[in-house]
């Protein structure tokens, strides 16, 4: 195996419990859960040799083993998706030459995003994520979110050769305005998708937590915060609506997109 997806799952999330087996309905009408949808968008990924679903819950693995993903069992003190992924390889045994993070809260993730980030890791990056630019529309949901007091998705900063300098909750660079449907945002929304070389998983883990992953719960600032490098990977939309699932509110919204989309 050269390239694997790991789907990594947990039942306890703070923010809301259970979340990778809610329910969502697609354009039949038909619902699949959470983790099927996000599994569904793995598998649809070219290239890549298994797609493996991590958790440490039964309840999760039984759903998965139930519409035939290949589970892998890890252990409850992971600290996030990226310790998990890291504890499913040591568990299966493999090596491969890279391995793709794909959060299960993010079903509409489309499948050349993970195709850009293969094609980084082949480059010669250690960690790769993707970022898209933000619509006038998606900065103001993000806007939205934060006067509810909700946390919703994350932003990226980076340098000039594509270097990430800082992830955030809260919406950065502050702008301090809202834009016109004709105009650039400049702004760019972190997709929640990671590929890593197995050296650099080493490292993540050897280097251990730190203050600002803790503060900001976003597990990739641990490889900034210790000096290792995460290359962004601008992707594009290409018409299609990117929305993680973070609260329950994200439910109609991401049930419309399967809808508008006529994803089943």
């Amino acid at each position: 195996m050269e390239r694997v997806i790991i789907i990594p799952a947990r039942y306890a999330s703070t923010r809301y419990p259970g979340k990778p087996l809610v329910g969502l309905r697609g354009a039949t009408g038909q619902t699949r859960s959470l983790i099927e949808r996000s599994w569904r968008a793995a598998c649809a990924v070219k290239g890549v040799d298994s797609v493996f679903v991590a958790t440490d819950d039964d309840r999760i693995a039984g759903a998965a083993r139930g519409f035939g993903a290949q589970v892998v069992m890890t252990d409850a003190a992971c600290r996030n998706g990226t310790e998990r992924c890291a504890d499913a390889l040591a568990r299966l045994g493999i090596a491969p030459k890279l391995v793709v993070n794909l959060q299960g809260d993010a079903p509409l993730t489309p499948s050349w995003f993970v195709t850009a980030l293969i094609r980084a890791i082949d480059a010669g990056a250690e960690m790769a994520t993707p970022v898209l630019c933000l619509t006038p529309q998606t900065h103001a949901r993000f806007l939205d979110d934060r006067r509810a007091g909700r946390v919703g998705g994350t932003t990226a900063v980076m340098d000039a050769q594509g270097r990430a300098l800082y992830f955030s909750k809260e919406i950065l660079p502050h702008t301090g305005r809202s834009y016109a449907a004709d105009e650039c945002v400049p702004v760019f929304h972190h997709v929640g998708v990671y590929a890593y070389t197995p050296r650099a998983l080493r490292s993540y883990m050897t280097a251990g937590p730190c203050a600002l992953e803790e503060l900001e719960g976003l597990e990739q600032l641990r490889f900034l915060y210790h000096g290792l490098p995460v290359t962004c990977v601008e992707v594009t939309a290409e018409g299609r609506e990117f929305w993680e699932l973070n609260n329950p509110e994200d439910v109609a919204r991401i049930e419309a997109v399967l809808a508008r989309e006529g994803i089943a």
